[in-house]
């Protein structure tokens, strides 16, 4: 396969602060159990101005898991986050993120899902977002943009 023109001697030439942040259903549950605020501990990990985005999908997801993710809901609304319309039919918010991600190299996709990031792996040039240890950690980010190896 023809890699894209954005992959420029293996890194990401699209990737750059701000950072555009693809935040999945879980990674909002999981921050909200380890008691992290979403932009500032974005902000923490990758020592830059982050804009956490949310697309269609993910914010239908957490809107059909009910009135027991309504803390989940009320930060997916947060007025920082910036919405991204989906065109595609269905909800599945795991596709779309791939198929998202796979067209536009600009993103950092926020997940916890095994599957997702194993999907994820295999796109080049896409670092994940993760969480451990009660903080944010990056996954496979250039040493060049300045993200904190642990």
């Amino acid at each position: 396969p023809q890699h894209p023109s954005c992959l420029f001697f293996q890194y990401n030439t699209q990737l750059g602060p701000p950072y555009h942040i693809l935040v999945d259903t879980n990674f909002i549950n999981f921050s909200i159990k380890a008691k992290l605020d979403l932009v500032q501990s974005m902000m923490d990990c990758l020592y830059a101005k982050c804009i956490p985005c949310i697309t269609d999908c993910v914010m239908g997801e957490i809107e059909k898991l009910g009135q027991k993710y309504r803390v989940a809901l009320r930060i997916a609304k947060d007025p920082r986050f910036e919405r991204l319309p989906c065109l595609h039919k269905g909800t599945y918010a795991d596709d779309c993120l791939v198929q998202r991600v796979t067209q536009h190299k600009c993103y950092i996709v926020a997940t916890v899902d095994k599957e997702l990031k194993r999907r994820i792996r295999k796109i080049p040039g896409v670092p994940i977002m993760y969480i451990s240890r009660h903080r944010y950690n990056i996954e496979r980010m250039p040493d060049d943009y300045g993200a904190p190896r642990f």
